[in-house]
């Protein structure tokens, strides 16, 4: 039975129809991913479904006693709260039925019989809702998302007036994962988030919350790893595909494919019949004509096919940027650290000594805060640095993409503002108008909004006009700083497209980035800073450098789970060792009881306990080898096997210590 359901959605602002017909059905537990360009009502779907827009006509049901979760863009918080006060308020109801059960437990003070019995069923009830709420562990479940999120403990105490508008953004989500309603409605969570918090989020979604979720994102990564059904937004429709985005890419393919070659059929089928009515309209077979003119007529009206929609084609010619020299940004023990605001020195990164040739193409990666940008400024001389040194290459003509575009001249038509920047930007070279559109249309600017002025623009579409203008303004080295933040997927798959070597890029490019995706198609290597002063370099791929970083946190737990054993054996090995000398002294001073290696020689004893103290260690050894705990069955063997000879060497020893104390 569906937790949440909607039936013949239809949503209209003034002519523009943003849903129509829309149907959709959300089992529990589902996980589903919305897609689709920016306004295709992906929002506005998740809105009606939360309750927060009725709709022209249809309806929306949710399963008796469910709840419905909306993560709001712009969340109502408490300004006073602090962030960690903010965060429990997700209990509210918890703490509200502790307050009734001690009330509870007052009144249960001064009545008996019947009032009673109906007090402790009554006292029963909340109990059961106070466990299925979380009971009395909710300390560890605040702490646990909030550090998730990227939040530290020296920000708990932070009141929420003081918190940026990404904090708060974070904030509200941590909130509403505490809250685990039975159906979780995310439009876009990841926005405020760096890759820890997503990798985060990708295993909380994925693994612990046990609802339903249907999130609109447009990291490709998480949808790949958390969704089993994807919903496309098209001509205010949904079209509904089995399996995770990777999987909605091959098959869309396949569809519009097939739905091309169908529309081309009719298309022609269409044609031929109107070239018999145009040849025989007046002759003989007039009458066969009017007939078939008809039946086309009702065809074209009832059963004409729609031509599929299609992204605009990137075919395009970039101008060539000049040539640098071999190396273009060299930096030799550059360290930077800046002053917090409680005094505190903040390390950001020391001793980084890179270089970055002509052609290469890099990503900054790190968390929130980390100093990206800093490093960035550092390694173009924009700030100072507190020791090092950075040089750029000869001839290097840099294009930086900032996240704030306050130069863009808002009273610019999206065309004229590329004619005017390539004009600036490559001497020498003049763009048509044509070409300007072409350029626009490369872009996923289609005919009507290429006349529209940067200033009523939406945030990821003036973003795309300033990318475009960049891109194709003969620079050498691209510096993005965070290029796909307003960016919908059609959009960064089409950056993708711009910057690779194919699409006619050939200079160097640094790229700050959350976007997984986006860094795995463009860049090749990394700069990693941990926000706390370290950096490391790295040569490969993001998910080479993510599986690197999995694999050594493996062996490090590994590693530590070897060394936990050890102490534990080490700490029962003394204790053992006190227990014989115990026993030993008992012994003493009781008739002896005859032990079945009494018998046996002392160095028949010394060898038996070389043997098994020989084969312990080498147990410990497998077990300290991460590739052992890839099989559950043969760890669990050693394990039963290192228990029975710790059994067996224990009467060993305990009779060789009575012999050496007797000797």
């Amino acid at each position: 039975m569906p937790v949440l359901a909607a039936t013949n959605l239809r949503v209209a602002y003034g002519t523009r129809v943003i849903l129509d017909g829309v149907s959709l059905s959300v089992e529990p537990g589902e996980r589903i991913g919305v897609v689709g360009p920016n306004g295709a009502g992906k929002s506005t779907l998740l809105k009606v479904m939360a309750g927060l827009i009725t709709p022209d006509s249809g309806t929306v049901s949710i399963q008796r006693g469910s709840r419905a979760g909306y993560l709001h863009q712009d969340p109502d918080l408490n300004r006073s709260d602090t962030l960690r006060e903010a965060a429990e308020r997700a209990f509210e109801k918890l703490h509200d039925l502790h307050e009734e059960q001690h009330k509870l437990f007052d009144q249960m003070a001064s009545v008996s019989g019947d009032d009673l019995d109906k007090l402790l069923r009554k006292q029963a009830e909340i109990e059961r809702q106070i466990d299925a709420l979380g009971g009395y562990a909710i300390d560890h479940k605040i702490d646990q998302v909030l550090h998730g999120l990227g939040f530290t403990d020296s920000q708990f105490s932070i009141k929420v007036s003081g918190l940026s508008g990404g904090q708060r953004g974070r904030l509200a989500l941590a909130r509403l994962l505490l809250e685990e309603p039975d159906v979780l409605l995310l439009d876009e969570p990841t926005n405020h988030l760096d890759i820890d918090g997503r990798l985060w989020l990708e295993e909380f979604l994925r693994d612990q919350y046990k609802g339903a979720v249907i999130v609109i994102s447009h990291d490709r990564y998480l949808l790949d790893n958390v969704v089993d059904r994807i919903l496309e937004t098209e001509q205010a429709r949904l079209i509904d595909y089995p399996g995770n985005y990777a999987t909605f890419v091959e098959l869309r393919a396949e569809r519009r494919l097939a739905m091309a070659r169908a529309y081309e059929n009719q298309q022609k089928k269409f044609e031929k019949e109107e070239q018999f009515i145009l040849k025989y309209k007046a002759g003989q077979r007039a009458k066969e004509a009017r007939g078939r003119a008809t039946k086309l007529a009702r065809a074209k009206r009832d059963s004409q096919l729609e031509r599929p929609v299609e992204l605009a084609s990137f075919k395009m010619e970039l101008p060539k940027a000049e040539r640098t020299g071999d190396m273009v940004v060299a930096a030799n023990g550059l360290s930077k650290r800046y002053t917090a605001d409680d005094g505190s020195q903040k390390v950001l990164f020391h001793d980084l000594t890179l270089k970055i040739a002509r052609g290469e193409r890099w990503a900054i990666i790190g968390p929130n805060g980390a100093g990206k940008t800093t490093l960035v400024k550092c390694l173009l001389n924009q700030i100072p640095v507190d020791a090092g040194t950075a040089k750029l290459g000869s001839n290097v003509k840099i294009g930086y993409y900032s996240q704030t575009h306050e130069s863009v001249d808002p009273g610019k038509i999206v065309y004229r503002y590329l004619q005017d920047i390539i004009a600036k930007e490559v001497p020498g070279v003049q763009m048509s108008e044509q070409q300007a559109r072409n350029l626009a249309g490369a872009f996923l600017f289609s005919g009507d909004e290429q006349e529209r002025e940067l200033g009523s623009l939406s945030g990821g579409e003036r973003s795309r006009a300033v990318l475009a203008g960049l891109i194709c303004s003969a620079k050498n080295l691209l510096i993005l700083d965070e290029p796909t933040n307003h960016l919908d997927i059609p959009s960064a798959e089409r950056l993708e497209d711009c910057l690779s070597v194919d699409g006619g890029y050939e200079g160097t490019l640094i790229l700050i980035s959350h976007d997984r995706a986006l860094i795995d198609s463009t860049c090749d290597h990394l700069v990693a800073l941990d926000g706390k002063g370290n950096a490391e370099i790295f040569h490969g791929s993001y998910t080479e450098w993510h599986e690197k970083q999995v694999e050594q946190a493996r062996e490090r737990a590994a590693a530590e789970l070897a060394q936990k054993r050890r102490r534990e054996e080490e700490a029962a090995r003394a204790a053992r060792a006190q227990e014989d000398r115990r026993r030993l002294e008992k012994a003493k001073s009781q008739p002896a009881k005859v032990s079945k290696y009494e018998r046996m020689k002392t160095d028949q004893i010394e060898q038996k306990i070389e043997e098994i103290e020989r084969r312990v260690r080498e147990i410990d050894q497998l077990l300290g080898d991460p590739q052992t705990w890839s099989n559950a069955a043969k760890a669990q063997k050693l394990g039963d096997e290192r228990a029975a000879l710790a059994a067996e060497l224990e009467p060993l020893e305990f009779e060789w210590s009575r012999r050496a104390e007797g000797a």
